[in-house]
């Protein structure tokens, strides 16, 4: 463990989605801890590492995710609170991920949660140390300056040792 007993405590993030609704968890959870006065590392994987492109606009995708509940963010009180069973096959039709997507970033505003962008920009401002994997960075074929000025290119060995000494470790 850490050898400073006064040292912060730290979380280690490993970010490995970056769909809308998996890119709130590690944002949120980053910038909370860091409020909080801890150390903060999240290491952007596979598709997470779309989260520190310059130009990202998550999407969902209700397709295969039998769990999402489909409310309308508009409407009265009656109307926004029904739960509208959408049919698998209309789930591929063409444009529902982009109407999905609206919904739920709608929704988001209107139960005052920040968006993804906000919520990224917090975390800069935060110091969280985001790490874009070096290795899903080549695969992809991205370049470094695809990303964020902010985020670190490292390995996996990287945000090992950072993990080493962190009280709370996640992948999310």
């Amino acid at each position: 463990m850490k050898s400073d007993p006064n040292a912060p405590k730290r979380l280690a993030l490993i970010a490995s989605k970056g769909t809308l609704d998996w890119a709130y968890p590690p944002f949120i959870l980053a910038s909370a801890a860091a409020a909080m006065g801890w150390e903060v590392g999240v290491f952007f994987t596979f598709y997470g590492l779309t989260l520190l492109l310059k130009d990202n606009h998550p999407a969902v995708s209700p397709l295969g995710n039998p769990a999402m509940p489909m409310k309308m963010p508009f409407g009265p009180d009656g109307f926004q609170a029904i739960n509208w069973p959408i049919p698998t096959a209309l789930m591929a039709a063409p444009g529902f991920h982009a109407l999905a997507t609206t919904l739920m970033k709608q929704t988001f505003k209107n139960k005052g949660v920040a968006s993804i962008p906000e919520l990224r920009a917090i975390c800069v401002e935060s110091g969280v140390n985001m790490i874009a994997c070096q290795l899903t960075i080549g695969v992809f074929g991205f370049k470094k300056e695809d990303f964020i000025p902010e985020a670190t290119i490292g390995g996996a060995a990287t945000f090992l040792e950072y993990a080493a000494e962190a009280e709370v470790q996640l992948f999310v």
